[in-house]
Parts: C-alpha cells; structure tokens; sequence
C-alpha cells in the first residue's frame, strides 16, 4: 500500500541535501534522543524506576518500569535503537511504557554504552551484562523465575539477537522470548543483498547509502561483520533460541533482512511469529504509534509475551 498519508506529511516536509552532510554523532544524538510526547501524555504504568546497575564493564544506568502491584513478575530486558551511537533511557521511555502495559511484564531499559566512544563489543557486553543481573536477582526484582525476555528496536533488535545467541551458547541463564521491532541484522553494508536496501533505499528516514558511514562508528577498528555477533543473521546454528516476535515496515530498508532472519529461525524448529506493517517507515514505534493502523503494535506484543 501506499505510504500512509501522514506519514508522508512528515517525509514531504524533510529537506534534500546534496551533498549530504558528514554524519556527526554529537548531532545525531541532538536530533534522535528528544522523545516525541511530553510525559504526561504518555502511557502510565505503576511505578518508574531509575537505577544503576554495577557490572564488570561498567556501571550501567537502567529504568525499571512495574505494571501493577504483584508477588512476581515476567521480566523483559529492553535495548533501545539509535544506531549503536544514539538513543538512551529517555529517547525510548515513550515506546517502553505501553509494552510494559500491555504485556504485564516488569520491564527494564537498558542505557547501554554508544558508539563511538564506545564501540563494538561494548553495547551487546552491556545488554548481556545487564540481563545476567536480572537473572540473578530475583528476589529484588521479584522475578517469577520463568518468563525472561529480550526485546529491541533497529539497532537494539541486533542487539537482541546477539544476547539471545550469547545466553544460548553460554548457558548462564536462559532466555524465554525475544522480540525484534525492524531489526538490523546484517552490518556488512559493502553491497545491498537485500532488495529492500534498494527499494526503500532513500525517502523514507533512513537513508541506504550512509548505512556504512552509521555503523563505522560502532565497528571501528578491524571487525568481522561475519562475526554473528555483529551480524547476527550469519549465524548457521538457529537452533535451541528463544521463541520469536519480529515487527517489519514496509517501507524500511531492514525488512527484507528481519524477514529473512525469521524464515531462518523457522527452518532451525524455533517459533516464530512475524508480522510486516504496511504503509509504514522504519522507527515507526513512539512516531507513528498513534496512528489507527500501527498502535495495535504494542498489543500484539503483548499478546505475545503472555502466549504460552
């Protein structure tokens, strides 16, 4: 379908530069981090939370987001998008809120280190970190001893696939489900192997052709974009991980490779559920979420989450 029409307000309203400018992460943070709906607008959950979680790495701030007034709790890890280099507890706050509602799970964000004053393996050292935390206190958490889940958008929904795959491999602790809103799964940019690159390729927020300059920031250095930590759909062994939500856009140059990963993970005897939003860009969640045809987004999550 056509793109929605309010959505092509905002894309119609976006000037063109040519050339266009170097990208600057300082800049970048400006324009991404300030999130949409002051907070008395937003969706309202029992109790919000910020804290700071001590780990090896670092110390990692978090925000701990409760539904309602329990014994326990399922507990979903959220890592925020931003393309490894922007993004953090506030910037998402908006989008985390209603899946904290609509799935009765405690949630916790994540305000992993960016890039690139913190590059590769930083960020997925801290999502990883930080889920091991939650895993191993239960108590203070309330944790029902069950229900762990990741969840991520874009460059969080990479982040999330490699957690998964880590926790799998390492078997410190276990994973019960993972969801991937839009995910980038393949950060090997020298050629466009996926339709949708080219397709959605420009005029539609994110821009194909600065993809390689985006994440330079986060694999500076000599990294191995094969590596499935990296690139998480290189892995060949999808076996054994966690049941699958993933969340496409039509009109988003990831899609075709969120879609690939799911047949993937399908072939591998993993449960995957997989739902493409049509007329839609890429960060459609907190942006376009008000609109009739996307905000059922945060329910099917839920529904998701709750599904045994």
């Amino acid at each position: 379908m056509p793109v929605h029409p309010e959505i092509k307000k905002v894309l119609d309203s976006i000037p063109i530069l040519n050339p266009k400018p170097k990208i600057i992460p300082e800049e970048h943070r400006k324009m991404f981090d300030a999130p949409v709906l002051p907070v008395e607008q937003r969706v309202q959950v029992y109790s919000v939370e910020d804290k700071s979680i001590p780990t090896t790495e670092a110390d990692i701030p978090v925000r701990i987001y409760t539904p309602r007034e329990a014994d326990s709790y399922p507990i979903l890890l959220y890592f925020h998008g931003g393309a490894f280099m922007s993004g953090n507890l506030e910037s998402h706050d908006e989008v985390v809120r209603p899946i904290c509602k609509e799935s009765g799970y405690r949630v916790i964000s994540v305000g992993y280190r960016l890039a690139p004053e913190h590059p590769f393996p930083a960020a997925l050292i801290d999502c990883y970190n930080v889920t091991k935390w939650a895993a191993e206190h239960k108590e203070e958490l309330k944790w029902d001893g069950k229900n762990l889940a990741v969840a991520g958008d874009s460059s969080g929904g990479n982040l999330v696939a490699a957690v998964s795959l880590m926790a799998r491999d390492k078997q410190e602790f276990t994973i019960t489900k993972q969801v991937l809103f839009y995910p980038s799964l393949d950060l090997d940019f020298s050629e466009f192997r996926y339709p949708s690159l080219v397709e959605n390729g420009k005029g539609y927020f994110v821009e194909s052709d600065q993809l390689a300059e985006i994440n330079s920031f986060y694999l500076l250095g000599d990294v191995d974009t094969d590596n499935p930590l990296v690139s998480p759909i290189r892995e060949k062994n999808l076996e054994n991980l966690p049941a699958t939500l993933i969340i496409t856009a039509e009109y988003d140059p990831f899609r075709d490779e969120g879609e690939l990963f799911a047949e993937n993970l399908k072939k591998s005897g993993v449960h995957v559920e997989i739902t493409r939003y049509e007329g839609v860009t890429h960060g459609f969640l907190g942006k376009f979420t008000h609109l009739d045809e996307y905000k059922d987004v945060y329910k099917r999550t839920g529904e998701f989450l709750t599904a045994k």
